[in-house]
This record gives structure tokens, C-alpha cells and sequence, in this order.
């Protein structure tokens, strides 16, 4: 362990995404910034007696080319998609975790709910076949830090190792005190992010009894029902997968050379204290969040260039949120370039803020803020500069946005890094 030192800066080095948009870094993004959307109709259960039919499935996803058999007969998809997002971070990165450095390696990895899948197989299990017959492997498996743990074992960090869970906001907060354990000392490099898997029958028929699924536009197709601040918003769409950000201590990145897509420079995290799923008034906890961020590492306000929202394309969510950006941002809210991701890869829940914080990384990356796909009518209760096509664009500072049932808020932003 190192002595702490928050002025320590934090280089992203290494990327893996799992998504409805592609699962390798390059496809994900490249469909991104073409407008490309991973929506369609269900296919992991008989969706025909619900209204809404429309998900952001994975696709062609192969857990043998990131697991081994037995593994992979133990374990539920969800961690299956965070070992192979974790996987390709670290071979991104070119960090070689060896002998030498291995305890000094942490993993940051969370999930909104874990393994839930796996717990109703078991209790199926339980039902039909008795007591004797439920696998003793299921509850270590279907934990929600199981995916951290795994991925210990699959890349050998046994250094730091814990699991955030803050619902929706779990990625961004998992990548963001990836990021902080560095500057304390506790590890040179981090493996940190989460994933999701929220495609089962009993969630798609709860979060619709709560009448929060989108519908697509009247006599358009299914790739329309995630449309984030249009006045015609009605509702979410259920993604799945993972994203994974290889975080290091920028100067030691440099001394090894590196590729360095961005800077981890700030990182706000509070409570709505208010409601399990409405937002507060004025969206003031996100708010404070945003805030915080800016003021942990002393980012001017105007130079944020872009914000990834959380932007589920709920009536009452994105009009919370925009409320909280022009609290933030005031007069420069109209400058700052909104991109909406969910509208191509729905809701991924647990994995949302990772995944976002990959597509935010990028965004600084190429100087390419990928579109809000469906944005067509503006909802003057969201005055904001939501970007409908690709933007190519110089930026600097990106913010990664994102809020949690149950009043969890978390953002981080992103540096361009000039090699300074």
C-alpha cells in the first residue's frame, strides 16, 4: 500500500463492453456514433401477454471464449458478461498482472441485483425436484459481489477488492471509487465497472406494473420506444450487459507507455433522501452529485463540454435531471452537448453507468459525441442541447450522469489527456 495522495492522477488505459450495441469496444462504439440501436423485441421470454415488447438483448455472446465449461455451468449470465468486459480491459490496457504486482491490481465490479436468474432456476429447482436437488454452488454464484470475486480468480488482481451497489447509479459509482482507490494508495491499477443481466419475466412484469416501460411511437418501429427528453417520452426500456474501465496511476501508465484514452478527474456521489423511485424536487440530490464532482478536483463548470444523462426517457426522470443540470450549469447548460446512449441500448441498469462511462471515455477519446437517437420533438421542460446525429466536436471535459432507485446519485468525469 502506498501513502495516499489526491492529487494522484488516474489515466483510463483499458476498455471491455458486453451490450446491446456490440460486445468488443470498437463494434460498441462504432454503432453508437452511427445511430445504431440495439433494440428489438424479446426473445429471452414469452413477452406476447405484456404491452411492452421491447428490449436491448445482448447478442451473439459466447461465455466459452471467457470462462472454462465447468464455470460456466456454475454461474449466471450476468457475471459471465463482467468476466469478458473485465477480460478485454485488461488485454486493452497491455498491463501485464503478474507475481510482482498482483496484490497491488484491485477489482471495483458491480451489479444492481446479481445473479437473479440464478436464484429462480434454484427455487424452480426447489420446487420440482426438492431439497436435495437445489446446486450448493448456486448462492456463491448468484451473489451480487460474485462477479468481483470472479474476476479475481479469472485475472489473478487480489489486491482491493470490493462490490458498490447503488441500483441504476452501481456502475458509475464502481468505476468512480475505482478511480479514488488509486489516489488513496490502495492499488497502482484497478479493474472496475459492473454488469447486468434484468431480462427476466418477473422484472419486465414488476418495472411494467410500475408503469415505467416505454412504448414505441404510434405506428413506428421498436427501436423508437427509448427516446430521452422528446416531448413524446413515455417510459424505459430493459438493457443487459456489462462495461469495465482499466484504471492506473497515470504517471506510472506513462513510464510503461501506455495508451491513455482519458483522465478519471472527478467523482460526486448523494442521496435524494426523498423517495424509492420518484426523483426529488428539482432533481437536488443529482444535482449535488454533479456538483460535487466539479468541485473534488476543481473542474470550471464552463468547460464541461458534454454530459452522458442519465436520460432513461421517463416524463418525470429526464425532466428531473434537466432541472438539476441548469441548477449545475446555469447559463452554460445550452453549450453543453447531451448524449443520450440509452436511446440505443436501453436501460442496463446495474451495468448503465459503466457502460456509460465507456461511451463517455470514447466521447473524449475520437472528440465524437454519439446522438440521441428518437429526439426529434423538444420538450420545453428539458431545455437542453440534446444532439441528434453524431457531433464531432473538441472536448475537453465529459460527464458521466446517473441515478439510482432508491435516491442514488453518482457522476464522473472524464479529461481529454494531451500526454501532459
Amino acid at each position: 500500500m502506498r501513502t495516499p495522495d489526491y492529487t494522484r492522477r488516474v489515466a483510463v488505459t483499458g476498455l471491455g463492453v458486453i451490450s446491446p450495441v456490440g460486445n468488443d469496444k470498437q463494434t460498441a462504439w462504432d454503432n453508437l456514433v452511427r445511430g445504431r440501436s440495439g433494440l428489438g423485441e424479446i426473445t429471452r421470454f414469452d413477452a406476447s401477454r405484456y404491452e411492452a415488447k421491447v428490449a436491448g438483448e445482448v447478442k451473439g455472446f459466447e461465455p466459452t471464449e471467457w470462462l472454462d465449461a465447468k464455470a460456466i455451468r456454475r454461474t449466471e449470465v450476468s457475471l459471465q458478461y463482467g468476466v469478458a468486459a473485465a477480460k478485454q480491459a485488461v488485454a486493452d490496457s497491455g498491463f501485464e498482472i503478474g507475481d510482482e504486482n498482483r496484490t497491488e491490481v484491485g477489482v471495483v465490479f458491480g451489479s444492481g441485483a446479481g445473479g437473479q436468474q440464478l436464484m429462480i432456476d434454484s427455487w424452480r429447482t426447489l420446487q420440482e425436484r426438492g431439497p436435495r436437488a437445489v446446486p450448493p454452488t448456486f448462492i456463491a454464484n448468484g451473489l451480487v459481489d460474485s462477479t468481483s470475486g470472479m474476476i479475481a480468480i479469472e485475472t489473478g488482481a487480489i489486491g482491493h477488492n470490493i462490490c458498490i451497489v447503488s441500483a441504476c447509479a452501481t456502475g458509475t459509482h464502481n468505476v468512480a471509487e475505482g478511480a479514488e482507490a488509486i489516489r488513496r494508495g490502495d492499488c497502482i491499477a484497478v479493474i472496475s465497472g459492473s454488469a447486468e443481466m434484468p431480462l427476466l419475466e418477473v422484472a419486465h412484469a414488476g418495472f411494467g406494473n410500475m408503469r415505467g416501460l416505454g412504448m414505441p411511437r404510434p405506428g413506428e418501429g421498436l427501436e423508437t420506444v427509448s427516446r430521452p427528453f422528446d416531448l413524446t417520452r413515455d417510459g424505459f426500456v430493459l438493457g443487459e450487459g456489462a462495461g469495465c474501465l482499466f484504471l492506473e496511476d497515470l504517471e506510472l501508465a506513462k513510464a510503461r507507455g501506455a495508451h491513455i484514452y482519458a483522465e478519471v478527474v472527478g467523482y460526486g456521489s448523494a442521496a435524494d433522501g426523498w423517495d424509492m423511485i420518484q426523483p426529488v424536487e428539482g432533481g437536488a440530490g443529482s444535482a449535488r452529485a454533479m456538483k460535487m464532482a466539479l468541485d473534488r478536483r476543481g473542474v470550471p463548470g464552463d468547460e464541461v463540454d458534454v454530459i452522458n444523462p442519465h436520460g432513461t426517457s421517463t416524463p418525470l426522470g429526464d425532466k428531473r435531471e434537466a432541472e438539476a443540470i441548469w441548477t449545475v450549469f446555469g447559463e452554460h447548460t445550452p453549450k453543453i452537448a447531451i448524449s443520450g446512449t440509452k436511446s440505443m441500448t436501453g436501460h442496463m441498469m446495474g451495468a448503465a453507468g459503466s457502460f456509460e462511462a465507456f461511451a463517455t471515455v470514447m466521447t473524449v477519446a475520437e472528440q465524437c459525441v454519439p446522438p440521441t437517437v428518437n429526439y426529434r420533438d423538444p420538450d420545453p421542460e428539458c431545455d437542453l442541447w440534446v444532439v441528434a446525429e453524431a457531433t464531432p466536436m473538441k472536448v475537453r471535459y465529459a460527464l458521466s450522469n446517473n441515478i439510482g432507485l432508491g435516491g442514488h446519485n453518482g457522476a464522473v468525469i472524464f479529461k481529454r489527456y494531451d500526454g501532459d
